[in-house]
């Protein structure tokens, strides 16, 4: 007998005309009914023509007849009109960036589990396996990425001054407050301004082509994350968390955030899993397990440990990442496998 999860299996397949996300991540399924071979489903939009509504509802229609023991299917998809769809969501402003074919969200709800350390890791890592890579940092108030990668130069402009040019560490384009700012001077600004500078940050920024742009995260779930998931479409979260129930439970909010805004979570990482001793003993500071236990509990792809290594710390210090400077190293195997199962989900 056909399930409810075999017909949102099915529907997976089925993209958002002129995005890389299905329709299932996107939130657009309200209603799924099905009994004695026959499927019925109601989605509604938030916005789109009478052209992408037909498109969604043909498309959905074949996969869903395509499914073993289904012999009739109907699809109802409706879309807002008037006055009614332009208040109809928030995220109806979310536009691509030309050239980027993947954004991805790194996040983790509480800060010190070391988000950024595994955001430029990660980067250097999908550059590492032959990637075009962006990284941008939208820590507006603590903005770590400059240090981190060792760029320290300020963008240039376009010709016609319209678009900042990237700086480049390590060949990968990165943009970031820090790049902005004189010596320690303190970023002392409300949420508008916040909500401003990250949607300058996505959308005049000459970020040319790229497979994946990977997007630091501040702590919480507050303007930063709002102004992100409104100014362009993620293909998926990543939840950065170390192993003891105090990181846990911050997490978890993160978690929820991502899902109340239809962003797709690829999985969760533990950082800081363990320590090894010069004479080999491990020792788990901070416990160990916790991220593999959450992300069963939350029934997301667990993406594996970062274990607690000089290597990184230093590397990182000095503006070089690990994976840069010592790529055939277990610190950076660590990262590099993390990152091949992310092109693996991310495609």
């Amino acid at each position: 007998m056909i399930t409810e999860d075999d017909i949102k299996n099915a529907l997976r397949a089925v993209k958002y005309p002129g995005y890389n996300r299905d329709i299932i991540s996107f939130g657009l399924v309200k209603q799924i009914t099905a009994a004695n071979g026959a499927v019925s489903v109601a989605m509604q939009l938030t916005s789109g023509t009478a052209e992408i509504v037909q498109q969604i509802k043909t498309e959905s229609e074949r996969v869903l007849k395509s499914l073993p023991g289904v012999s009739a299917v109907h699809v109802e998809v409706k879309a807002p009109t008037g006055a009614q769809a332009a208040a109809a969501s928030p995220w109806q402003g979310q536009s691509k960036v030309p050239g980027i074919k993947r954004v991805v969200a790194i996040a983790s709800g509480k800060g010190g589990v070391g988000k950024s350390t595994a955001s430029v890791n990660l980067a250097c890592a999908l550059k590492y396996l032959g990637a075009q890579v962006g990284l941008l940092d939208c820590d507006i108030y603590g903005p770590s990425i400059p240090l981190m990668m060792g760029v320290h130069q300020k963008p240039t402009v376009t010709e016609d001054e319209t678009k900042m040019v990237p700086p480049v560490g390590h060949g990968i384009k990165l943009m970031s407050m820090g790049f902005l700012l004189e010596g320690d001077n303190p970023v002392i600004w409300r949420g508008p301004m916040i909500t401003k500078t990250i949607q300058q940050f996505i959308t005049t920024v000459a970020w040319g082509e790229l497979d994946y742009l990977l997007v630091d995260l501040p702590p919480g779930t507050g303007d930063a994350q709002l102004s992100l998931c409104q100014t362009v479409p993620l293909d998926g979260g990543v939840i950065v968390t170390t192993p003891q129930e105090a990181s846990l439970g911050v997490v978890r909010k993160g978690i929820a955030m991502f899902e109340k805004v239809n962003v797709p979570i690829l999985g969760i990482i533990e950082n800081m899993s363990y320590f090894t001793t010069p004479n080999g003993e491990r020792v788990e500071i901070f416990g160990h397990g916790g991220g593999q236990a959450e992300a069963a509990r939350q029934n997301i792809t667990f993406l594996g440990e970062i274990p607690i290594f000089m290597e990184i710390r230093m590397a990182g210090d000095e503006g070089v990442p690990v994976v840069i400077s010592a790529p055939e190293k277990p610190a950076a195997q660590s990262f590099i496998k993390i990152a091949e199962t992310l092109r693996q989900k991310l495609g």
